[in-house]
Parts: C-alpha cells; structure tokens; sequence
C-alpha cells in the first residue's frame, strides 16, 4: 500500500495530472469525482439515441454512407474537443452528447452490412474481425495515448486521433461498398458464392413491413439484450474507469497506466479471433448446431470474466496479481464475440441492423449509469470500494450468461422471413 498512496496524488485530475511532468501548456482542469463521471457517461446520452434510427436507416437506405458520415461526425467533435474543454464542463458532457449520436449509427450499420456479406458459415470470423477492431484501437490507443501525454500534453491525443479518423473515412469511401452486387473489382466467383449462401435466408424488408411487434416480443431477441446488457456493463465500467483503478489503487504513472490498461483488450481482441475459428470449425467441420455453439461461447465468455472480476477484487496491493486478473477476465470476455454478439444476424439476418440497434440501446445504458455509479461508490479510492464495484460487475454478467442459455436460439425467427406481397 505504501508504493500507492506515494505515488498517487491526494486529488486526482481530470486529463490526468501526471501531464504536468513533461508539459504545463495544456490546461488541466480541477473537476471533481462525480463530474468526471457525468463527462465520461455523457458520449452515451447521445450514442443511445441513434441506434434503433441507425439500423432502421441502414435498412432502408444502405449502410456504407451512415457508417462512414457517422464516424466523420465523431471525428470532426473529437478535433474541437480540446477547445470546448476550456469553455467548461457542461460545454465537454454536450459534445461528447454529440459525438454519441455520430457513432450511434455505426454498429447497427456495420451488422447490416454483414448481413449481406458473410455467408453463415463464414460469420463468426468475419462478424468478429471487424468486431476486434474495437479491442485493437483500445489496445493502440490507451498506450500511445500515455506516451502523447507524457511528450506533449493531453490536446495532441485528440488532434493525432481525430487526424487519423479522417483518414479512415477517406479510405472507407473510396475502397467500401454496399453490397457483393456492387463491388467493382469482386470476381464473380466469389459474388455467386456469397449471394447463393444467403439466398434461403436473406430478404431485404421494405420499411412498411418490418414486424416491430414480433421483434420486441421475440424470446431470443430478449435473451441476447440481457446477455449485451450484461456483457456491457462490465466493458463500459473497465473502459472507462480501469486507468483510474490503474492509477489511484495500483500506483502506475500515466505511462505505466496507459500500456498495462491496454493488455486486457489486447487479449480480449486475440481471444475473440480465435473463438471465431472455433465457432465456425464447430459448425462447420464438427457439425454443431448454431444454438449449441453460440450458448457454449457465451456461457464461456461471461461466466469466466465473472470470476476473475471477483479475484481481481482480492488481490489487495498485489498489483501483479490483479493485473493479471484484470486481463484474464477482459480476454475471455472476448469469447462471447461469437456467441450472442452475433446471434442476431443468426435469427433474423434480413433486420439484423435494427436488432443490433435494439439490443445496443438497452446494451448502451451501463455505459451511461455505470461509471457514474462506479465513481460514486469509490469516493475514498478504497479496496473494499473497488471490490464492490467489481462484484456488482460479476453479478450482472452472471445474469445476463443465465438469461442467454435459457432462451436464446441460433435459427431464423419465423417473424423475420420476408413474406411476398400479393401479385409479386
């Protein structure tokens, strides 16, 4: 305990610190506990409210363009962050409000989109290497953004980021397209292959005939907003409070902070890839049905982080240890990638952007409450508060594994087969 409390400061501040080591340009800004966690829930309040619009619109509309003016409408806020951070906090919680609501669209877009490109056979892997990319850019970002810090200071995190996603969105125009029909360089090999795999179960839905009632209703549909929930919980509370944890109870300095946070998403993203093999192996080769495969991962994928959430919590000061544990529990939580993560596109692959829309609205809100609640319950940066946080973490995602493995199914739901309509 006495490497910690050294260490660390008596009062932490937001846009850490330890940035006064190398640089006193930048302004660092005397927010207390509670308002950095309304700063850090605040992308949420925006990004809850365009996931059902987003895969609606995908749907009906395409999903390349929402996707990529989705991301450039984050990109362009993640550049004016610094200069509206010195206007004050409300004026930070309203942008990042904003930058949710650009990056709302994304995921019901992207699952759209795969539901036109990845043949079932073929799902797990290609649904979870795009889904991996959120763990890589966590991993990269977390330590490059210790060491931009540490250099420079805390605005050039958010310039060299935001540079970078406008490069992204240059590249997503020019070399992305909407569907295996209109790729241009595609050989028509592989286009056969694709639009024959999903011919029997792929019917693009008019926007007069999506069935709002059947999916909310829907069993599996329920089970996989529990186990999202569930699963979120956990993701958001480490996402955003892990480098306080890191810092305040481990005793790590920002540039230790910033490559020891970023191991449990560097394991979770290699996790994720190698359940996707599995999982598709499983299918394939082994000839295990869908539901089988997607509960088993599941089960995998949020009992295991669970437990070494709990054993995280009692460690103590053994900063290795709960390291350890830390990674552990984040790098089998990528398990799950294949297992409900993608089960919407299994039961209703024609509404899978609005399905995934659904679920992530429900799935948003432990990123809008949870670090707010998680802030409050460590107001002393204690242990015992942090153990507590944790456990609540453990629990919810036990729920949410229970809730999946009894009701969650793998085939295509009878509400979500596009019927003819009368003289077609």
């Amino acid at each position: 305990m006495a490497r910690t409390r050294m260490e660390r400061s008596s009062k932490r501040l937001f846009f850490i610190g330890d940035t006064r080591a190398k640089s006193r340009a930048a302004s660092v800004y005397d927010w207390d506990t509670e308002t950095q966690g309304w700063i850090l829930g605040s992308f949420f309040y925006g990004y809850i409210f365009t996931q059902v619009p987003g895969g609606y619109l995908a749907g009906r509309f395409g999903s390349k363009w929402l996707l990529g003016f989705g991301i450039l409408v984050t990109v362009v806020f993640t550049l004016l962050t610094p200069v509206v951070a010195d206007l004050g906090a409300s004026y930070l919680i309203g942008i990042r409000i904003l930058e949710g609501i650009g990056e709302g669209v994304t995921f019901p877009a992207m699952y759209n989109m795969w539901a036109v490109w990845a043949p079932p056979t073929e799902r797990s892997r290609l649904a979870s290497i795009a889904y991996i990319g959120a763990q890589i850019g966590t991993v990269l970002s977390l330590p490059l953004s210790g060491e931009i810090c540490f250099y420079f200071d805390w605005t050039y995190v958010f310039y060299i980021f935001g540079a970078v996603g406008l490069l992204w969105f240059v590249l997503w125009a020019g070399l992305v397209f909407e569907s295996p029909n209109t790729h241009r360089w595609i050989s028509e090999r592989e286009k056969l292959y694709i639009v024959g795999a999903l011919e029997n179960e792929l019917a693009p839905p008019s926007h007069r005939d999506i069935p709002w009632r059947a999916m909310l209703t829907s069993r599996p549909l329920l089970a996989i907003m529990v186990a999202h929930f569930s699963y979120n919980w956990t993701f958001y509370t480490l996402l955003t409070l892990l480098p306080t944890y890191m810092n305040d109870i481990l005793g790590f300095s920002i540039q230790e902070n910033g490559w020891l946070s970023a191991l449990p998403y560097l394991g979770s993203a290699v996790t994720a890839f190698l359940s996707a093999q599995l999982s598709d192996y499983l299918q394939e080769k082994c000839f295990y049905s869908t539901v089988v495969v997607r509960k088993a991962l599941t089960i995998v994928g949020m009992t295991g982080p669970a437990v070494f959430l709990v054993a995280a919590g009692n460690t103590g000061c053994n900063y290795i240890l709960a390291i350890a544990f830390l990674t552990i529990s984040s790098s089998l939580g990528g398990v799950s990638s294949s297992g409900f993560n993608i089960n919407h596109l299994d039961i209703a692959p024609s509404y899978a952007g609005i399905l995934l829309g659904i679920t992530n609205t429900f799935a948003t809100i432990p990123g809008m409450v949870g670090p707010v609640i998680a802030r409050s319950l460590t107001t002393n940066n204690t242990i015992e508060e942090w153990q507590t946080v944790f456990y609540i973490s453990a629990a919810i995602n036990l729920i949410g594994a229970t809730t999946y493995t009894l009701f969650g199914q793998g085939t295509v739901q009878p509400w979500a087969i596009q019927m003819p309509h009368r003289g077609e």
